[in-house]
Parts: C-alpha cells; structure tokens; sequence
C-alpha cells in the first residue's frame, strides 16, 4: 500500500481529529472511530486510515477495559464474538477489494444514519431480546472490518441490554478489545497492518490518543449520556456531509 507524503497542515489536522475523536472514546467508551475515520479519511485513504484507527482503538481499549476490568458484563460479549468474527471477515475482503468510490458513499449514508438517530435520540428504554446479538454482531463486524467504524450496532445492542453507564462504558472497551484481535489477525493475513507509514504513523498518535483518553476520563462523571450523545451526533452529521462531498469529487 503506498500513502502519499502528508504536509505539515494534514498532520496538523490530523491531531486535532485524533483528540477530539479519543476525548470522547474516554467519556462514552466508543465513538472515536465514528469520529475519526470519517474526518481523516477526506484527505487520507481508507486503506491507511482504518487499519491505523484499529491499532488506536485497540490500544485504548485495554486502556479503559483494563481500568474497569470488574465492570464489564462478559455474559453479554460471549454471544456477539462468534458473528462478529464471521463480520469481519467479510468486511475485510470487502475493504480490499472494492473501490474507493463506493466505500465513501456507504460510509457516509452509514454515518449520516447513525447521526440522526443520536440527534434525535430515538434509543427507546426497552429491554431487547439477546437474539437481536445476532445482526447486531454480523453488522458490527463487518462494517468495522470495512470502515473502522463498527461500534453502532454493537452500542444500539448493548444500550438495550446495560443501563448503568459505567458498565455500559467498560464492556463497549472490552468487546473492542476482543473483535479488535480478530480484526488484526485479519489485516495481517492480507497485508494492510504491513505497511511502515501505518506503524509510524501509529507511534506519533499514541501520546495525543492517550492525553485525549485521560481528559475524556476526568469528564466522564460530570457529563450527561444525552448531552455526549447529541454532541457525536452533529459531529458525525458534519462528518457523513464532508463524506458526501469527496465522494462526489473523487
């Protein structure tokens, strides 16, 4: 995979993308990747931006997970792992082979959904049924695997299966922790974690994701879930928009 040289005012960029993105991982426990990938990727190919996000995410999921290790409810991850792993599977053949045309208009038609549903927080307050594991498993994989952003269908399940915030918080970063493993092995197997700029690249980001981690933590107790909620909404609305138009121009 070859990444074109990226000017001072990209990388710039990217970091304020990055601190953002990872200041409200550590309040909610997701999110970083709904807010990233769609931003760096109007001036970053996908290729080079998911597998770069995957290695961020991973990296603060044992951040939180391991910080809130007795808070996460592993009878609720069992049952999304098996179809998640088929998920990425097929998300990864998908990022390979495709286009990158088509990749963006799916990205931001799957961004601007996600990002309506927040803003008009239409979420509901019943308890699901564990069945619904199954697409929200298949769906989370797979769009992972293919954008770096996979947490929606995993957060709607979840949300409709775990009311207290903090356990809501620590399992979302242990059930990215584990599909993030699958999603490794698989970005390995067909050579898009084997590229230096991705690992470079990886290194540098790591004390702004960190940084942005810890603020995001200090915030956590003090923020409303609907307050954050609406504030990803129009970050993402903005994004799925600046989506809209690269693909347009491509």
């Amino acid at each position: 995979m070859i990444v074109e040289p990226i000017v001072a005012g990209q990388v710039a960029g990217a970091a304020v993308i990055l601190l953002a993105a990872y200041f409200i991982r550590g309040i909610t426990g997701f999110g970083s990747g709904l807010v990233s990938v769609p931003l760096l990727a109007l001036f970053l190919p996908l290729q080079f931006v998911v597998p770069l996000i995957l290695l961020l995410d991973f990296t603060a999921s044992i951040v939180i997970g391991g910080l809130h290790f007795k808070r996460v409810r592993w009878d609720e991850i069992g049952i999304l792992i098996p179809f998640g792993v088929i998920g990425v599977v097929v998300g990864t053949t998908l990022l390979v082979e495709l286009p990158p045309e088509p990749m963006l208009f799916a990205l931001a038609g799957f961004v601007f959904i996600f990002a309506l549903r927040s803003l008009l927080n239409l979420h509901g307050d019943k308890l699901i049924s564990r069945g619904w594991a199954v697409p929200a498993a298949l769906t989370g994989g797979t769009v992972g695997a293919l954008f770096g952003t996979g947490g929606p269908p995993y957060v709607i399940y979840l949300t409709h299966r775990i009311r207290e915030k903090s356990d809501l918080r620590a399992t979302f970063s242990a059930l990215f922790f584990t599909e993030g493993l699958t999603r490794i092995a698989s970005f390995l197997v067909v050579g898009l974690l084997l590229s230096s700029p991705v690992w470079i690249a990886f290194v540098a980001a790591l004390p702004v994701m960190l940084g942005a981690l810890y603020l995001g933590g200090r915030v956590h107790v003090g923020l409303s879930q609907a307050q954050m909620t609406r504030l990803v909404g129009v970050l993402m609305l903005v994004s799925s928009l600046s989506l809209l138009f690269k693909a347009m121009n491509v």
